[in-house]
C-alpha cells in the first residue's frame, strides 16, 4: 500500500526543474509502483505527481459516476491529455514545463505535500492559506478518528 506523507518546501530552478526530496521519494517502492511518474492537473487545479503504476490503475478505471457517454468520453480525454509521463533526473529533479506551470498557476516557491497515493505541488503561499483555512476542521476530524480507533481497540480487548 502506498502512503505518502510530509510537506517539503522547494523552489523551481531557472530551467523550471523541481527537486523532489529524497525523504518523499524513499516512501515509494519503485518495484511495486514504478520509477517514473505522471504529472496530472488534479482537482481544484492542484498539480499532482502520481507514481507510474498507480496512475495507470487510476487512468484505466471507468469514468466514475458518469452516466452519459459524452461525459465518459470527456473524462477519458482529459484524464490522458492532461497527464504527462515524467522522469526524475539523477539529482531527483523533474521538469515542469511552462504550460503546466501556467495551468496550475505555479510560482517559484513551491510546497510538495505527500497525500496518501500522490504528491501535490502547491504554491507555498497557497498551501499555507489552505492549512490556515482547514486546520480547525482537520483537528476535529483527527480527534474523531483517534476516538474511533480507541473505541475499536477497547472493544477488541473486551473480547
Amino acid at each position: 500500500m502506498l502512503m505518502l506523507t510530509g510537506e517539503y518546501e522547494h523552489t523551481l530552478d531557472e530551467k523550471g526543474r523541481l527537486f523532489v526530496s529524497n525523504k518523499l521519494r524513499s516512501q515509494i517502492d519503485t518495484a511495486e509502483h514504478g520509477s517514473s511518474f505522471y504529472l496530472v492537473l488534479g482537482s481544484n487545479g492542484i498539480l499532482c505527481l502520481y507514481p507510474e503504476k498507480y496512475f495507470q490503475q487510476i487512468a484505466l478505471v471507468d469514468a466514475p459516476g458518469m452516466v452519459a457517454p459524452d461525459e465518459a468520453v470527456a473524462f477519458e480525454r482529459l484524464s490522458f491529455a492532461l497527464a504527462s509521463k515524467v522522469e526524475l533526473d539523477r539529482q531527483g529533479r523533474l521538469l515542469i514545463n511552462e504550460k503546466i506551470r501556467r495551468r496550475a498557476n505555479l510560482s517559484n516557491s513551491l510546497t510538495l505535500a505527500g497525500v496518501r497515493d500522490h504528491i501535490e505541488v502547491w504554491n507555498s503561499a497557497d498551501w499555507e492559506k489552505y492549512l490556515s483555512d482547514n486546520m480547525s476542521q482537520f483537528q476535529q476530524q483527527m480527534t474523531h478518528a483517534r476516538h474511533t480507533v480507541l473505541q475499536k481497540e477497547s472493544r477488541e480487548l473486551d473480547l
